[in-house]
């Protein structure tokens, strides 16, 4: 349907359920293991009450080429929900970088840190940025919630995304 993004697809193939989304001539892959922020990192348990995050595909893909991460909270530290915690720069964007959860940075990760490629690379392995010590994680999102953000969110993207290119 022109004019409408795709639905999120199911895939599952042995050990790893994925999901997919079309984000234009892109499919953005999900692992289901993980929660999900509404600020696109994903979000997988280490330890009981810690998380460990890093960006979605969705997000590496809108940023494009990652080449620069900083940090302006050092752990441990606490935290607040939304709170600007660093930034990010790539070939597309310059982000801030703000708390998926309240609670305490216990973690960075220096190898992403030291090269930020690691995000463009492996987003869902070596190139995770952060974790978090949290209680309560109730605003994390099922993959199932996060399909259904990602819907939105692509809209809204493709609205500002049209407004840039109509205002030159």
């Amino acid at each position: 349907m022109q004019g409408s993004p795709e639905r999120p697809t199911e895939d599952s193939d042995d050990d790893h359920a994925w999901f997919s989304f079309a984000m234009g001539e892109f499919q953005a892959e999900f692992p289901r293991d993980r929660h999900y922020a509404t600020n696109h990192m994903w979000a997988k348990q280490v330890l009981a009450g810690r998380w460990r995050f890093g960006l979605t595909a969705y997000a590496v893909r809108l940023l494009q080429d990652v080449y620069f991460l900083d940090w302006i909270v050092e752990p441990p530290a606490a935290i607040a929900l939304r709170a600007q915690i660093g930034s990010i720069e790539s070939k597309k964007a310059e982000s801030d970088l703000y708390a998926p959860l309240a609670g305490k940075l216990v973690g960075i990760n220096e190898l992403a840190l030291e090269d930020p490629s690691l995000i463009n690379a492996d987003h869902y392995g070596d190139g995770w940025m952060i974790e978090i010590e949290a209680e309560d994680f109730s605003r994390l999102l099922t993959p199932e919630g996060y399909a259904d953000h990602l819907v939105e969110a692509w809209e809204v993207a493709q609205r500002t995304i049209k407004g840039q290119a109509n205002t030159d």
